[in-house]
């Protein structure tokens, strides 16, 4: 079982966020335009700290849990990945057609392992649309039929001037090198 806990670095940000924004609510106190900064350091600090909170998620063998809710691997129909990378959001279709969106504040490389672990285990699964393909099987046939090109041959040059590079590549090849 593999455990995927928010990044701490989340935490700290929070905590930076919401100290400077009770320093500039302290300022705004004399210089009214400070709310500005103070709100949003507030709104900065409150959304850190709501990823910094995110429950844990555990990848097992048989099912996936995000906090209290636990879901079985053969119940995924759809893995569809997002633009976010950091935190990683990942939408989840289940086999009743109801959504679940994970989202995991975590860094680069965690998140990768757990979208790759996400891949791994979701067999029956479309992963961003396209069917899950195992290694041992490569991937699948196409059934459209290939096409033969034929290709004509083009001549770059008159049959004299080829017989005159052949003619001064034999000789120097007899010679072994190319002055006189």
């Amino acid at each position: 079982m593999s455990r995927f806990a928010p990044s701490r670095i989340y935490l700290i940000a929070a905590a930076v966020a919401l100290g400077l924004a009770v320093f500039f609510g302290w300022f705004a106190l004399g210089w009214a335009p400070a709310w500005i900064a103070c709100g949003l350091f507030g709104v900065t600090g409150t959304a850190l700290m709501l990823l910094a909170l995110r429950p844990v998620i555990e990848v097992g063998d048989s099912a996936l849990a995000v906090g209290g809710r636990v879901i079985e691997w053969r119940r995924i129909r759809r893995v569809d990945r997002t633009g976010w990378i950091s935190p990683l959001v990942v939408d989840l279709t289940l086999d009743d057609e109801s959504r679940v969106r994970i989202i995991y504040p975590g860094d680069v490389q965690e998140s990768g392992r757990l979208f790759h672990l996400l891949r791994q285990y979701s067999t029956q699964a479309l992963i961003d649309g396209v069917p899950s393909v195992k290694p041992w099987e490569g991937r699948p046939k196409e059934a459209a039929p290939k096409q033969t090109i034929v290709r004509a041959k083009v001549r770059l040059m008159s049959e004299e001037d080829e017989a005159e590079i052949e003619r001064l590549y034999q000789k120097l090849k007899i010679a072994g090198r190319l002055d006189p």
